[in-house]
């Protein structure tokens, strides 16, 4: 029985697939204490984390190093002065450290702030005047401390600044005060519902938001880990995620431990498929889940054999449905797409038990209410695009859900209109039950009267094989009101030109009504996108 059990009653239909789940839990749920301490209690020397870096050093810890190390590091922070409700940023990349600071501050009920290392001062800036920050935890690389050094002198004064491993000017050193202090914790107070994580996203369609979740978002990952990604008691689940993203929350920490499963960290900067590959082989990594950018170029680079892998899922963006073709061909592993957002947990998927279809979201998730809604609130009919929203069951607020906007509640208001959630994603769904991705309303093309979704352009065009990533936005027509416009990466041995622009409009606007058709074609060197790897129409647009 894995521990995510304790907490939720599941239903199952007669082909034994998740139909139902409820969760109940205490009104003091921390998943600090009763997860992670929990297992350690019961099974001291069960792994919880394998973590390696690309300069070979390798640490395997246990669910009991983890309720050790969190313990001294929350009393390291309480010593100075963190408590209940203080927010604390956390920037560690994918260093080990980040999943005993995680615990320890869960334990104390401050709220946690992960981030990216990519962040510049004035990103930093942007984020200490949204929230008042009592500490700082960041890696000693990159020069990272030195620009949060200089963004809090500004913004957030008297805020305590720790790193990990080395010693840097300015800062305290975490790793040392560790071995300091003892490894008795008493159980802090804390509540279900008080903050227990902010998120800023990623910043595609205007400045980022501030995302709180509650204490009760950590369960609302089991069905995630379970069901779409197929961690399993005792397996190895590696999630390419930076830590400061939600990503991360979804795949390298909460599920997967909840379900019994350790999680493979490996420290990378720079993304190699061969370095990837060559882990899931080392460690005998059971389950992976990758954003499609892995994908995309694992599949023109050669995925190697993977004898240990027995399932593969992704998110964060559409996938090309010829990309899921060619790992399934080369793997023999069907690849599950998944659909969510930092305010969510998994929303829709294809699920474990169900036929994978290839360049689909799924169905919902068994935990929520999804449906498709018209502009005035009113049920979109089957084959037609509306917007994907969560309709809260018997009128409770959906666990995994978020629970505020930092500092922007009429923000929260709106996107809780008519009493559901609104994603601001559009889609439609087929006779079975399924949805398919149509793209942000934001990003909407409306040309010559009718409105297309970038990702069923992109989705043609990426099946050239000169072509490696592309993006499709509308620009001003004076005859469609806008014209459909791709700006495209190429592969390596593709020159640009008129000739290549000739080839990819003809082999493009020959699969695709003729209101799809592509008009425009400028051939750049990468595409923009957030920090977070996402691509940004807004500034493709401009």
């Amino acid at each position: 029985m894995s521990i995510y059990q304790k907490f939720c009653r599941e239903q199952f239909d007669p082909q034994g697939r998740l139909s139902d789940i409820s969760f109940h839990y205490p009104d003091n749920f921390n998943f600090g204490y009763d997860v992670v301490d929990a297992i350690a209690m019961d099974t001291p020397d069960k792994r919880a984390m394998v973590w390696c870096n690309t300069e070979g050093e390798e640490r395997t810890f246990t669910f009991d190093d983890i309720r050790r190390l969190s313990n001294r590091t929350a009393n390291v922070l309480r010593s100075a002065g963190i408590r209940r409700g203080d927010y604390v940023m956390v920037c560690l990349k994918k260093h080990y450290e980040y999943w005993y600071v995680s615990i320890a501050l869960h334990k104390l009920g401050a709220v946690m702030v992960p981030v990216t290392h990519m962040l510049t001062v004035k990103d930093m800036r942007y984020r200490m005047d949204c929230v008042k920050l009592k500490g700082i935890i960041c890696t000693y690389q990159d020069g990272v401390p030195q620009s949060f050094l200089e963004a809090a002198s500004q913004k957030a004064p008297g805020c305590v600044l720790w790193t990990v491993q080395q010693e840097v000017p300015g800062f305290r050193n975490l790793s040392r005060e560790i071995e300091t202090v003892g490894e008795d914790l008493p159980r802090q107070e804390t509540a279900v519902s008080d903050p227990m994580l902010l998120y800023f996203t990623s910043g595609t369609t205007g400045y980022p938001k501030g995302v709180i979740h509650d204490f009760s978002y950590p369960l609302a990952h089991a069905v995630t880990a379970k069901y779409w990604q197929q961690a399993e008691d005792g397996g190895l689940h590696f999630t390419v995620a930076e830590t400061g993203w939600a990503k991360s929350s979804w795949g390298k920490l909460y599920g997967q431990w909840l379900v019994g499963s350790a999680v493979m960290v490996f420290d990378f900067d720079n993304f190699d498929p061969k370095q990837l590959t060559a882990i899931i082989n080392q460690y005998g990594v059971t389950s992976f889940c990758a954003p499609p950018t892995v994908y995309r170029y694992l599949t023109r680079k050669g995925i190697p054999q993977m004898p240990t892998l027995r399932h593969a899922a992704t998110a964060g963006e559409q996938l090309n449905p010829q990309v899921s073709r060619r790992f399934t061909e080369r793997t023999g592993l069907p690849l599950m797409e998944g659909y969510g957002q930092t305010e969510t947990a998994l929303l829709l998927a294809n699920f474990c038990g169900f036929e994978p279809v290839v360049g689909s979201l799924g169905k919902p998730s068994p935990q929520y209410q999804v449906e498709l809604r018209n502009a005035d609130g009113s049920p979109t009919p089957v084959g037609q695009i509306g917007e994907i929203v969560v309709v809260p069951k018997d009128g409770k607020h959906p666990i995994g859900l978020f629970s505020g906007y930092l500092g922007d509640p009429d923000r929260y208001e709106k996107v809780w209109r008519h009493g559901v959630y609104h994603t601001g994603d559009s889609a439609w769904q087929d006779e079975n039950g399924t949805f398919w991705f149509h793209g942000r309303f934001d990003d909407l093309i409306k040309t010559g009267g009718f409105r297309v979704g970038p990702y069923e352009v992109e989705n043609i065009l990426m099946e050239h094989p000169a072509v490696l990533e592309c993006a499709v936005v509308g620009i001003p027509d004076e005859l469609r009101g806008q014209a459909i416009k791709a700006f495209v990466v190429l592969n390596q041995g593709h020159a640009a030109g008129k000739d290549m622009e000739k080839e990819l409009r003809e082999f493009s606007n020959a699969r695709m009504a003729e209101y799809k058709w592509i008009r425009v074609i400028e051939f750049v060197d990468a595409i923009p996108k957030t920090i977070s790897g996402k691509i940004c129409k807004a500034a493709l647009r401009r």
